[in-house]
């Protein structure tokens, strides 16, 4: 243990440091926009700039001031033009580079938004290496140019603009390095807000994205033909929510919202609808059938405006404001009840739904009787199982949990190898035999009748939904070749078939490992594609190249960077559930004539 010093030298009053709002923001991004990767997945800090922009306009439409917002990007640089009633000109420059300034502290002005702490647009200043504002009102313009969050310029004069607000910024490549937008995780964001804020017109790239009934239109997107009945669906000033039953689907899928800010674990709104939707149902049939048959395969959406939105997290993804259990539940349960005594027709095929639940979930109480007596063993010792000590359900230090994760990898010598270099605190392994069953169209009473399906599940702690979850993130760690794509796609359908909302919910990722070694004496590249070897081949002189087969074949001592601080994961993402459905039932469905003809054109 090393020795403490006990003189303070060293330590005086020119040790402490105070730095401006921006100065803070560039020294800890972190904090604020949370990762900054390089625009390869969703929640980077590129994404989380160009929201707080549009969250802005976004709260002036929520006014009813303007209802266009024109967005671009043109190589690095993203303009946002909003047409509300433009930012004061007397406070331009404060609302963009002084934490805590702002209107949305008064109610009168903005009611119903989500960026409370005065932060967004000030990140986006001070993380970007060239920022403009400019505000038009009643004929005249001010506007302020910035340079990494520090002025640069400012003017004003008469324009025949009109009213509103203009945003052009450039992330700063100091920041977030060698950056790439992907237009389609975009253009999925910009659907979200259309279906949250009915007669807004969204303009990216002259791409326009408009909705005319809602959340409705949320879920006709993602179950599209599959729905059993119509959608339900009920508006009102403060709340919104829709829902339908899908076939062949199990569980349930939902998509919360506060604010127009997605809660992607939920909170009180999203307890309330589905405690909501369950009274309503059963009251208006007169009966009392459980959560699980009324729910099962059930998809809906959730939407509610609040004055003080009370978040359990910094990132706003849960929502913890209680008093609005009662009242929303109320709300909402004489509302499903409302609308199956206007629809009858709904209300039958609803009803033949949860019968057919009920039926099915007693055929697999049986079956797992029958495992009783194995799954008692498993739960002792599951084997291939290499545990961790943290999981998602710590208490004392829910970071801890967040940040454990299960890799499932295949055949014993990858998950050695995996095994040998993990950190055992946060990371664990579950070994596969080989290839699993292929469960495509098959019921879920297959999991029971197959042992490695059934200790996958078990090992997640899944069986009962996600809340039981186990690990932060559940990472496919395959090899890079035809035989591990192919379980890599195995796995994928085991998820999407049964335990879809796992999918939903951002948990699981597929884990990128490097594909060559070019080396020579005195450098070691790693390199994830033939371009990246080429690149390197040409700088290292005299260097040898090794191609990595499987994951097996990096040596322990060199593959534990791979799973470090640095590690590469891909997210596993439905954009549409129906499209996904469709692809599954192509590619690993029974072999159709379609995809006999596919597989012809396309073989090499």
């Amino acid at each position: 243990m090393a020795k403490q010093n006990g003189s303070a030298s060293g330590y005086d009053e020119s040790s402490i440091q105070t730095l401006s709002s921006l100065e803070h923001i560039r020294l800890r991004p972190g904090m604020y926009v949370g990762r900054l990767g390089d625009g390869s997945h969703l929640d980077d800090g590129i994404y989380i700039l160009l929201k707080e922009i549009i969250d802005n306009a976004v709260d002036e439409f929520t006014m009813h001031c303007g209802n266009r917002i024109n967005i671009t990007i043109q190589d690095d640089c993203v303009t946002v033009r909003d047409f509300g009633r433009g930012i004061p000109f007397g406070k331009v420059v404060d609302c963009v580079s002084l934490i805590n300034t702002g209107a949305k502290y008064n109610t009168d002005v903005f009611q119903f938004s989500v960026g409370l702490n005065g932060v967004g647009t000030k990140a986006v200043n001070a993380l970007s290496s060239f920022f403009r504002v400019t505000s038009f009102r009643d004929g005249s313009f001010f506007e302020a140019t910035f340079e990494k969050g520090k002025k640069s310029g400012t003017r004003e004069g008469r324009t025949s603009e009109a009213n509103g607000t203009y945003v052009e910024f450039i992330p700063d490549h100091e920041m977030f390095g060698d950056y790439h937008f992907n237009d389609e995780f975009i253009k999925e964001r910009l659907e979200s807000y259309s279906y949250l804020n009915v007669g807004l017109t969204l303009s990216f790239n002259k791409q326009l994205f408009k909705s005319a009934n809602g959340l409705m239109d949320l879920l006709d997107q993602q179950v599209g033909e599959d729905q059993i009945y119509p959608i339900v669906h009920y508006q009102s000033q403060y709340l919104e929510f829709a829902f339908t039953h899908v076939r062949n689907t199990y569980g349930e899928n939902y998509f919360s919202y506060v604010n127009g800010q997605h809660t992607s674990d939920g909170g009180t709104h999203l307890s309330s609808f589905k405690e909501g939707v369950l009274k309503g149902i059963n009251e208006y049939f007169n009966k009392n059938w459980s959560p699980l048959d009324v729910r099962d395969g059930i998809v809906g959406a959730v939407s509610v405006k609040l004055q003080n939105p009370m978040f359990e997290s910094q990132t706003k993804n849960k929502l913890g404001n209680v008093e609005i259990r009662a009242p929303l539940t109320a709300q909402i349960k004489e509302a499903v009840s409302d609308y199956l005594f206007k629809h009858p027709d709904d209300a039958r095929l609803l009803s033949e739904r949860i019968v057919n639940n009920e039926k099915l979930r007693k055929e697999l109480n049986d079956v797992k009787k029958g495992a009783k007596e194995a799954a008692r063993k498993v739960a002792l010792n599951i084997p291939k199982l290499k545990d961790c000590k943290y999981h998602l359900s710590q208490t004392k230090d829910p970071s801890k949990g967040e940040a454990s994760m299960i890799f499932l990898t295949e055949g014993d010598s990858a998950s050695g190898t995996i095994t040998r270099t993990r950190d055992v605190f946060t990371q664990a392994v579950f070994s596969l035999r080989g290839k699993i069953l292929n469960v495509c169209g098959k019921a879920k009473t297959e999991i029971y009748k197959n042992e490695e399906l059934y200790n996958m599940m078990v090992a997640l702690g899944i069986e009962n939904g996600i809340d039981g979850l186990r690990y932060g993130k559940v990472i496919i760690a395959t090899d890079a070749d035809n035989d591990g794509f192919h379980i890599r796609n195995l796995l994928m359908t085991y998820f999407f078939t049964y335990f879809e909302d796992l999918i939903l919910s951002g948990r699981v990722y597929i884990l990128e490992t490097p594909l060559f070694r070019v080396r020579n004496k005195t450098v070691t590249d790693y390199c994830y594609s033939d371009k990246e070897r080429d690149d390197a081949v040409k700088t290292l002189k005299g260097a040898e190249i090794t191609r990595f087969k499987g994951l097996g074949e990096i040596d322990a001592k060199e593959f534990g960077q791979f799973i470090g601080e640095d590690i590469k994961l891909v997210p596993v993402k439905a954009l549409s559930m129906t499209d996904i459905k469709k692809n599954i039932d192509f590619y690993m469905g029974g072999n159709t004539p379609e995809r006999r003809a596919f597989i012809m054109e396309n073989l090499v």
